[in-house]
Protein backbone atom coordinates (compact mmCIF):
# COMPACT_ATOMS: atom_id res chain seq x y z
CA UNK A 1 0.00 0.00 0.00
CA UNK A 2 1.23 3.48 -0.84
CA UNK A 3 0.08 6.97 -0.01
CA UNK A 4 0.39 10.63 -0.90
CA UNK A 5 -0.86 14.04 0.19
CA UNK A 6 -3.29 16.27 -1.67
CA UNK A 7 -3.40 20.06 -1.36
CA UNK A 8 -7.09 21.00 -0.99
CA UNK A 9 -6.55 24.72 -0.60
CA UNK A 10 -6.76 24.65 3.19
CA UNK A 11 -3.76 22.43 3.79
CA UNK A 12 -3.09 18.86 2.79
CA UNK A 13 -5.11 15.70 3.29
CA UNK A 14 -3.70 12.20 3.21
CA UNK A 15 -4.67 9.55 0.68
CA UNK A 16 -3.99 5.82 0.77
CA UNK A 17 -3.84 3.62 -2.31
CA UNK A 18 -5.04 0.02 -2.60
CA UNK A 19 -3.36 -0.99 -5.86
CA UNK A 20 -4.94 -3.45 -8.24
CA UNK A 21 -2.45 -5.82 -9.88
CA UNK A 22 -3.99 -5.38 -13.32
CA UNK A 23 -6.07 -2.24 -12.93
CA UNK A 24 -9.14 -1.66 -15.04
CA UNK A 25 -9.92 1.73 -13.46
CA UNK A 26 -9.14 3.94 -10.47
CA UNK A 27 -11.76 5.02 -7.91
CA UNK A 28 -11.59 7.71 -5.22
CA UNK A 29 -13.37 6.75 -1.99
CA UNK A 30 -14.43 9.45 0.45
CA UNK A 31 -15.46 8.42 3.95
CA UNK A 32 -18.74 9.02 5.78
CA UNK A 33 -19.43 11.75 8.32
CA UNK A 34 -18.75 9.67 11.42
CA UNK A 35 -15.64 7.88 10.20
CA UNK A 36 -12.36 8.43 8.37
CA UNK A 37 -10.39 6.64 5.66
CA UNK A 38 -9.16 4.06 8.17
CA UNK A 39 -12.66 2.82 9.04
CA UNK A 40 -12.88 -0.95 8.75
CA UNK A 41 -15.73 -0.88 6.25
CA UNK A 42 -13.86 1.38 3.83
CA UNK A 43 -10.63 -0.57 4.26
CA UNK A 44 -12.40 -3.85 3.53
CA UNK A 45 -14.28 -2.50 0.53
CA UNK A 46 -11.14 -0.98 -0.99
CA UNK A 47 -9.26 -4.26 -0.63
CA UNK A 48 -12.03 -6.21 -2.35
CA UNK A 49 -12.26 -3.67 -5.14
CA UNK A 50 -8.51 -3.80 -5.69
CA UNK A 51 -8.75 -7.59 -5.92
CA UNK A 52 -11.28 -7.05 -8.73
CA UNK A 53 -9.09 -4.74 -10.76
CA UNK A 54 -10.10 -1.34 -9.38
CA UNK A 55 -7.31 0.68 -7.80
CA UNK A 56 -8.85 2.55 -4.85
CA UNK A 57 -7.73 5.83 -3.34
CA UNK A 58 -9.17 6.40 0.13
CA UNK A 59 -8.75 9.92 1.45
CA UNK A 60 -9.39 12.18 4.40
CA UNK A 61 -11.27 15.46 4.61
CA UNK A 62 -9.52 18.32 6.42
CA UNK A 63 -11.49 17.77 9.63
CA UNK A 64 -10.50 14.12 9.88
CA UNK A 65 -6.96 14.95 8.81
CA UNK A 66 -6.82 17.30 11.80
CA UNK A 67 -8.60 14.77 14.04
CA UNK A 68 -11.48 17.16 14.64
CA UNK A 69 -15.08 16.10 15.20
CA UNK A 70 -16.72 19.15 13.64
CA UNK A 71 -17.39 18.49 9.96
CA UNK A 72 -15.88 20.96 7.51
CA UNK A 73 -18.11 23.55 5.79
CA UNK A 74 -19.62 22.26 2.57
CA UNK A 75 -17.39 24.39 0.26
CA UNK A 76 -14.29 22.81 1.79
CA UNK A 77 -15.74 19.31 1.51
CA UNK A 78 -16.48 19.92 -2.17
CA UNK A 79 -13.05 21.43 -2.76
CA UNK A 80 -11.52 18.29 -1.26
CA UNK A 81 -13.51 16.03 -3.60
CA UNK A 82 -12.37 18.08 -6.58
CA UNK A 83 -8.73 18.28 -5.50
CA UNK A 84 -8.49 14.54 -4.87
CA UNK A 85 -10.12 13.66 -8.21
CA UNK A 86 -7.74 16.01 -10.02
CA UNK A 87 -4.71 14.59 -8.22
CA UNK A 88 -5.73 10.98 -8.84
CA UNK A 89 -6.45 11.67 -12.50
CA UNK A 90 -2.97 13.14 -12.83
CA UNK A 91 -1.30 10.14 -11.16
CA UNK A 92 -3.15 7.55 -13.22
CA UNK A 93 -3.71 9.34 -16.54
CA UNK A 94 -4.24 6.14 -18.54
CA UNK A 95 -6.90 4.65 -16.25
CA UNK A 96 -10.61 5.54 -16.41
CA UNK A 97 -11.36 7.65 -13.34
CA UNK A 98 -14.36 7.16 -11.05
CA UNK A 99 -15.28 9.07 -7.88
CA UNK A 100 -17.47 8.22 -4.94
CA UNK A 101 -17.65 7.27 -1.32
CA UNK A 102 -19.59 6.06 1.66
CA UNK A 103 -22.65 8.03 2.80
CA UNK A 104 -21.67 11.70 3.18
CA UNK A 105 -18.51 11.21 1.13
CA UNK A 106 -20.53 9.94 -1.81
CA UNK A 107 -23.10 12.70 -1.46
CA UNK A 108 -20.33 15.30 -1.57
CA UNK A 109 -19.07 13.71 -4.80
CA UNK A 110 -22.52 14.17 -6.34
CA UNK A 111 -22.77 17.78 -5.16
CA UNK A 112 -19.33 18.53 -6.62
CA UNK A 113 -20.26 16.91 -9.92
CA UNK A 114 -23.57 18.79 -10.05
CA UNK A 115 -21.81 22.12 -9.62
CA UNK A 116 -19.65 21.48 -12.68
CA UNK A 117 -18.32 18.21 -14.13
CA UNK A 118 -15.46 16.62 -12.21
CA UNK A 119 -12.53 16.61 -14.61
CA UNK A 120 -12.12 13.24 -16.37
CA UNK A 121 -14.49 11.44 -13.96
CA UNK A 122 -16.42 8.78 -15.90
CA UNK A 123 -18.90 7.77 -13.20
CA UNK A 124 -19.83 8.06 -9.53
CA UNK A 125 -20.23 5.23 -7.00
CA UNK A 126 -22.49 5.88 -3.99
CA UNK A 127 -22.21 3.40 -1.13
CA UNK A 128 -25.30 4.15 0.96
CA UNK A 129 -26.65 7.51 -0.21
CA UNK A 130 -27.85 9.50 2.87
CA UNK A 131 -31.15 10.67 1.41
CA UNK A 132 -32.41 12.19 4.67
CA UNK A 133 -31.72 12.27 8.41
CA UNK A 134 -32.85 9.25 10.41
CA UNK A 135 -36.60 9.39 11.01
CA UNK A 136 -37.14 12.46 8.78
CA UNK A 137 -38.14 11.21 5.31
CA UNK A 138 -37.45 13.78 2.60
CA UNK A 139 -35.95 14.03 -0.88
CA UNK A 140 -34.42 17.51 -0.52
CA UNK A 141 -30.89 16.10 -0.50
CA UNK A 142 -31.43 14.69 -3.99
CA UNK A 143 -32.61 17.77 -5.89
CA UNK A 144 -29.16 18.24 -7.50
CA UNK A 145 -28.87 14.72 -8.90
CA UNK A 146 -30.51 15.42 -12.30
CA UNK A 147 -27.73 17.96 -12.98
CA UNK A 148 -25.08 15.22 -13.07
CA UNK A 149 -24.16 14.11 -16.59
CA UNK A 150 -22.18 10.94 -15.83
CA UNK A 151 -23.51 7.51 -14.77
CA UNK A 152 -24.19 7.05 -11.06
CA UNK A 153 -24.32 3.73 -9.20
CA UNK A 154 -26.44 3.67 -6.05
CA UNK A 155 -25.56 0.76 -3.74
CA UNK A 156 -28.26 0.72 -1.07
CA UNK A 157 -29.50 -1.66 1.62
CA UNK A 158 -33.13 -2.63 2.11
CA UNK A 159 -32.87 -1.73 5.82
CA UNK A 160 -31.16 1.65 5.31
CA UNK A 161 -32.65 4.04 7.85
CA UNK A 162 -31.34 7.08 5.96
CA UNK A 163 -33.46 6.39 2.90
CA UNK A 164 -36.00 3.67 2.16
CA UNK A 165 -35.66 1.83 -1.13
CA UNK A 166 -39.14 3.00 -2.11
CA UNK A 167 -38.25 6.66 -1.56
CA UNK A 168 -34.85 6.29 -3.16
CA UNK A 169 -36.40 4.87 -6.33
CA UNK A 170 -38.33 8.11 -6.80
CA UNK A 171 -35.18 10.24 -7.03
CA UNK A 172 -32.89 8.13 -9.24
CA UNK A 173 -31.91 10.44 -12.12
CA UNK A 174 -31.73 9.36 -15.78
CA UNK A 175 -27.99 8.81 -15.37
CA UNK A 176 -28.46 6.61 -12.29
CA UNK A 177 -28.83 2.93 -11.65
CA UNK A 178 -29.74 1.27 -8.37
CA UNK A 179 -28.42 -1.99 -6.99
CA UNK A 180 -30.27 -3.17 -3.90
CA UNK A 181 -28.38 -5.05 -1.17
CA UNK A 182 -30.90 -7.30 0.55
CA UNK A 183 -31.11 -7.16 4.37
CA UNK A 184 -28.38 -4.48 4.70
CA UNK A 185 -28.70 -1.35 6.83
CA UNK A 186 -26.93 1.99 6.23
CA UNK A 187 -23.66 0.51 7.45
CA UNK A 188 -24.33 -2.60 5.32
CA UNK A 189 -24.65 -4.82 8.37
CA UNK A 190 -27.10 -7.71 8.00
CA UNK A 191 -29.17 -9.62 10.52
CA UNK A 192 -27.98 -13.13 11.32
CA UNK A 193 -31.38 -14.57 10.47
CA UNK A 194 -31.00 -13.28 6.89
CA UNK A 195 -28.57 -16.11 6.21
CA UNK A 196 -26.03 -13.62 4.88
CA UNK A 197 -22.67 -12.55 6.27
CA UNK A 198 -20.77 -9.30 6.19
CA UNK A 199 -18.35 -10.90 3.75
CA UNK A 200 -21.24 -11.79 1.45
CA UNK A 201 -22.30 -8.16 1.41
CA UNK A 202 -18.79 -6.85 0.80
CA UNK A 203 -18.35 -9.27 -2.08
CA UNK A 204 -21.63 -8.12 -3.62
CA UNK A 205 -20.69 -4.45 -3.26
CA UNK A 206 -17.32 -4.98 -4.91
CA UNK A 207 -18.64 -7.20 -7.69
CA UNK A 208 -21.47 -4.81 -8.53
CA UNK A 209 -19.04 -1.88 -8.61
CA UNK A 210 -16.75 -3.73 -11.00
CA UNK A 211 -19.72 -4.53 -13.26
CA UNK A 212 -20.72 -0.85 -13.24
CA UNK A 213 -17.18 0.24 -14.11
CA UNK A 214 -17.06 -2.23 -17.00
CA UNK A 215 -20.45 -1.05 -18.29
CA UNK A 216 -19.39 2.60 -18.24
CA UNK A 217 -16.03 1.96 -19.90
CA UNK A 218 -17.56 -0.20 -22.62
CA UNK A 219 -20.45 2.16 -23.37
CA UNK A 220 -20.14 3.88 -26.77
CA UNK A 221 -19.08 7.50 -26.67
CA UNK A 222 -21.87 10.05 -27.05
Amino acid sequence: MSGFDVDVGAGNVAALVDDATQPRAVLTLAHGAGADMHHGFLVGLAARLAARGITCVRHQFPYTQGQRKRIDPKPLLLATIRAVALAVGGRWPTLPLFAGGKSMGGRMATLAAAGSPLQDVRGIVLVGFPLHPRGEPSTERATHLPQIDVPILFLHGTRDELGSIELLRTIIPPTGRLHVIEHADHGFAVLRRSGRTGDDVMTELASRTRAFVDDVIQAPAT
